[in-house]
């Protein structure tokens, strides 16, 4: 999913809350952290609305993503081009 850019039928809120999911995504990826540990993280009382926001942003909720992701070549892990 493309990064929404401040200004661009995004506001300030969505954008910040973009961030923090892709955030807790690479963590879960790196990490052996539940899903309450992460919706806490970012700041979500409720893990079933952590839940709904990460489908919506992600298109599966949490566990089903990271699974698919762990599946990838390579771990689903984004490596930095030197």
């Amino acid at each position: 999913m493309a990064l929404p850019r401040p200004g661009r039928a995004s506001s300030p809120l969505l954008y910040q809350k973009h961030l923090r999911l892709q955030e807790e995504r690479q963590l879960m990826l790196t990490q052996a952290l539940d899903v309450s540990s992460m919706a806490a993280r970012v700041g979500y009382e409720s893990v079933s609305q952590f839940n709904r926001e990460y489908s919506r942003q992600f298109g599966a909720p949490p566990q089903r993503d990271i699974r698919r992701m762990r599946e990838l070549p390579g771990g689903g892990v984004v490596q930095a081009l030197g």
